[in-house]
């Protein structure tokens, strides 16, 4: 099983597969998911699964069965006898998404916010402090992608602090959908220029949870979630403009 990638995450994750025995298709699914998550495909490309079929130096069937796996997750299109491509979603479907998820984590900010420990909040504020250092950066590239790998801790350690499986497991599926829809708008480097504001929600979300404020918790949450929205149009007014 060789690889001719030169992605050397994707490469040490078949490298893996090879030495654990784990399942090629599983493996397959989480590399492809990542670059879609990432956006190194736009919405609405071909992915061509003899490419990366080559690319991989794998068989066509653990490469189908990943894409299987994305169109579930509502990812891509598969086209009987045709191919696959990138979901795209309409500007509607996407407020209407970033609606309901504000919703959703508002709550789960709220329940956290009774429930948290103070060995929690503490974890919290170690999180926000590396996206705090970001903000020193004046590469575009480095503050997009560390906010969304640091944003996405944020989160999870809030998820934690609800202790409710039902709800962190739920909220994991929407946030891979939001990073998609994020990261395949076509923008360069999404959400870097609006840094600083995301991070002032952020700290009015931990200060909530501090004061264990269920209601101010769930209205902060839910603000910078909706929020998304208008950073991701003036983004785009920008790149038009």
């Amino acid at each position: 099983m060789s690889t001719t990638s030169t992605d050397p995450e994707a490469a040490a994750l078949l490298a893996n597969v090879r030495n654990s025995g784990a399942r090629l298709s599983a493996a397959m699914y989480d590399i492809l998911k990542t670059r879609l998550l990432e956006g190194r495909y736009a919405a609405g490309e071909k992915i061509v699964v003899e490419s990366i079929r080559q690319e991989f130096g794998v068989s066509k069937q653990p490469v189908m069965d990943a894409l299987r796996r994305l169109s579930s997750d509502k990812l891509v299109y598969i086209f009987p006898q045709s191919g696959c491509e990138v979901v795209s979603y309409t500007q509607r479907e996407v407020e209407d998404f970033f609606t309901l998820f504000g919703g959703f984590e508002g709550t789960i900010a709220a329940v956290a916010a009774a429930r948290r420990t103070e060995t929690q909040l503490i974890e919290l504020g170690l999180i926000s402090s590396r996206i705090d250092a970001l903000l020193t950066s004046h590469d575009p590239e480095v503050r997009a992608h560390g906010y969304r790998i640091h944003n996405r801790e944020f989160h999870a350690a809030i998820h934690t602090m609800a202790h409710s499986r039902i709800m962190a497991e739920t909220s994991q599926r929407m946030w891979d959908m939001s990073d998609f829809l994020i990261n395949t708008t076509g923008i360069t480097n999404p959400l870097s220029s609006a840094l600083p504001e995301r991070q002032d929600d952020h700290h009015a979300i931990i200060e909530a949870i501090r004061q264990q404020d269920e209601a101010g918790a769930r209205e902060a949450m839910e603000r910078h979630i909706v929020g998304t929205i208008s950073v991701i149009r003036d983004e785009a007014d920008d790149l038009a403009g």
